[in-house]
């Protein structure tokens, strides 16, 4: 399903609408544009989950956790890894037998790694706040 947003707040309403249909072990594979919103839908997510605090980038930690929610979030970015063997080299195996929910951003860099998951696509769109989010593989949104 494609959907247009025209703000940072839109793209974080997306997510929070998205979040009532994940389930434990859930993984969300983020593609797009650099600095396009991955982290803002993932914001949303975790307010959907019911998640407290502030949710950053993981740019420079590779993994952020967050708990308090209806499940856990941990929010990946994949950005400086150089392929899947590094991903299990960061314990991934041990976070998707947690239950909680995966949010993997760029997660084009160890996509051979990633199984049965909810691929979110986001695109600038036609002005600087325009975004083409593209949501496959969730059943029920």
């Amino acid at each position: 399903m494609e959907y247009k947003t025209h703000s940072a707040a839109e793209t974080e309403a997306l997510g929070e609408r998205l979040a009532p249909a994940l389930d434990r072990g859930a993984v969300l594979a983020y593609t797009g544009d650099l600095g396009a919103g991955k982290t803002a839908f993932t914001r949303g997510v975790a307010r959907g989950l019911g998640v407290p605090g502030r949710v950053t980038s993981p740019t420079f930690t590779i993994v952020n956790e967050y708990e308090g929610g209806r499940l856990p979030l941990f929010h990946f970015d994949m950005y400086r890894l150089g392929s899947s063997e590094e991903l299990y080299d960061i314990g991934w195996e041990d976070y998707l037998a947690r239950g909680g929910v995966c949010a993997v951003e760029w997660s084009e860099n160890v996509d051979d790694a990633l199984e049965d998951c909810i691929r979110v696509d986001i695109r600038r769109g036609c002005d600087e706040c325009s975004r083409r989010i593209t949501i496959t593989g969730v059943e029920g949104f």
